[in-house]
């Protein structure tokens, strides 16, 4: 017998604010199949507030009460029976962050969950990666936020060690200089401590930002993109402006800024593990919450 369920999950990041509606087709002797259905992308740069001036704006909480609303009827509309909502960075580092999440509550019905960095790796790590860690290779994968980023290593089917550091493209664009080089400082010392022991490392990607250059490089899915391809996207990248990017790449305007300090977080990492190739499977925290639902880990 065959039943479909229809989860949703929110994901409050320090760039964008998703909603990722999944069917979960389920059926007796067999394992279930988890298909998107509906993926809705807000560009709500909370980081900006966030790190900046340490707070949520007034207009901004605004705007994620008004993207509460309309993600919960577009729930509605699609016969969601479950979701969960979860804030990363942004919400966690904001004084006003547990107000925030209060009002949205009041205001909306949707409750919040501002989880913390090693629980963001755990969802990100639940979602289905077994087709490309099986056997005895060696991956690090690297999922590039807004405000974070989360590195978890595998190694011969299992997770070896992860860690979150607070090297987001958001909060990056926003830092010194000085403050950026011994965040990338301390990363490269985790990175070659954790890698230096294994064979033939790959890199597995994860957000918005190498899903988009994946786009760009015209690959079949399931196919690697190579360092050397990358580091070209990105020296092409850095030449041309904020607005070329726009115009000439199709690029959103919130991802058009932020697509250089990603790319060179995914290049730093190939290269301090001695990776040269990144696969992208396309999933995210949504993924993670959705598998996490499902499975009663959340």
């Amino acid at each position: 017998m065959l039943k479909i369920k229809k989860y949703g999950a929110i994901d409050i990041g320090s760039n964008a604010i998703r909603l990722l509606i999944s069917n979960i087709i389920v059926e007796e002797g067999k394992e279930p199949q988890f298909k998107k259905s509906s993926l809705v992308r807000v560009p709500i740069r909370l980081g900006a507030d966030a790190f900046v001036s340490g707070k949520i704006s007034e207009e901004n909480t605004k705007r994620m009460i008004d993207a509460m609303e309309a993600f919960k009827l577009l729930m509605k509309v699609h016969n969601v029976e479950k979701y969960k909502a979860c804030a990363t960075s942004a919400m966690r580092e904001a004084k006003n962050g547990i107000e925030v999440a209060n009002k949205i509550l009041n205001d909306t019905g949707i409750k919040i969950d501002i989880i913390g960095g090693k629980e963001e790796a755990a969802i990100i790590s639940s979602t289905d990666l077994s087709e490309l860690i099986e056997g005895d290779n060696s991956y690090l994968y690297v999922d590039v936020g807004g405000g974070s980023t989360e590195f978890t290593v595998f190694s011969g089917g299992k997770i070896i060690t992860s860690k979150s550091f607070k090297m987001g493209t958001v909060r990056l664009l926003n830092n010194k200089k000085s403050v950026n080089k011994e965040i990338f400082d301390e990363v490269e010392k985790w990175i070659k401590k954790n890698t230096k022991e294994l064979k033939k490392i790959s890199l597995i990607g994860s957000g918005g930002n190498i899903n988009k250059l994946f786009k760009i490089s015209g690959r079949t899915e399931g196919k690697p993109i190579s360092f050397i391809y990358l580091n070209a996207q990105y020296q092409f990248l850095k030449q041309m402006s904020y607005q070329e990017r726009i115009s000439e790449l199709s690029l959103n305007p919130d991802r058009a800024d932020v697509i250089i300090p990603a790319t060179k977080i995914y290049l730093s990492a190939m290269k301090w593990s001695g990776a040269t190739k990144i696969y992208v499977p396309k999933i995210g925290l949504s993924d993670g919450i959705i598998k996490s639902l499902f499975y009663n880990k959340l």
